[in-house]
Parts: structure tokens; sequence; C-alpha cells
């Protein structure tokens, strides 16, 4: 049984993880936007009226992060929401650890399956 101390640590855990995830993911994407801006700012506005969808540099993380390395700004936005994306997926991770812990299967169980599921819908979706 773990105790109320142990307890309150692991939910600060949780809390302080999800909380630099999103400051992160923030001051990523504030810098990359800014530095977009600084480098395409004075650009004429593109045609919205016709849809083009985004090259496969900035939709896959082979791509994004081959970019990261050629400091282009777009693909430094995308880890800004990538790393997003992975905050809930830690909260996830920290929580199947915390119920393990615990030995609440039921929720270990749970916590797992959802854990599954984002993962394929992720790696489906890639």
């Amino acid at each position: 049984m773990e105790s109320i101390e142990q307890k309150k640590d692991m939910q600060l855990l949780i809390g302080t993880a999800l909380r630099i995830g999103v400051m992160t993911a923030c001051a990523i994407a504030l810098a990359s936007g800014i530095y977009y801006l600084i480098c395409h700012g004075g650009e004429p506005m593109p045609d919205y009226t016709v849809f083009h969808g985004e090259p496969s540099s900035l939709t896959t993380i082979k791509g994004i992060f081959a970019g990261v390395l050629q400091f282009q700004a777009k693909n430094w936005i995308q880890v800004g929401v990538l790393v997003l994306m992975l905050t809930p997926i830690i909260r996830i991770l920290l929580s199947l650890i915390d119920f393990a812990r615990e030995r609440d299967w039921l929720y270990v169980s749970i916590t797992a399956i959802v854990f599954l599921v984002i993962l394929s819908n992720s790696l489906a979706g890639a």
C-alpha cells in the first residue's frame, strides 16, 4: 500500500510533467513563429483559394527532424506541436507507473489499453 506522501509525490510529478511539456511546446512554437516571421514575414500572402497539402518534410518524423537540422522555421514549429502531442502521452505513462506501483491492476489494464490505442493510432497514421 502506497503512503499518502508517495501518492502526493506522484501527483506532483504528473502535474509538473504536464506543465513542463506545455510550457516547452509553447516556447518552441513561439520562438519558431518569430523565427518564421523574420525569415518569411515580407513574402506575399499565399493563395488560399486552392488547397496545397504540406510536404512530407512537415508531416513525417524523419522529415521534421531533417528540417530541424537545417534550421527551417516550419519544421521547428512542428517540433513544438510534437512536444505538445507527447505531453499527455507522458502523463498516461506516468499514470501507468503509478497504478502499477499501487498494484491497481484494473486501472493498469485500462491505462495500458488507452496507451496502446494512442500508440497504434499514432503509428498507423504516420
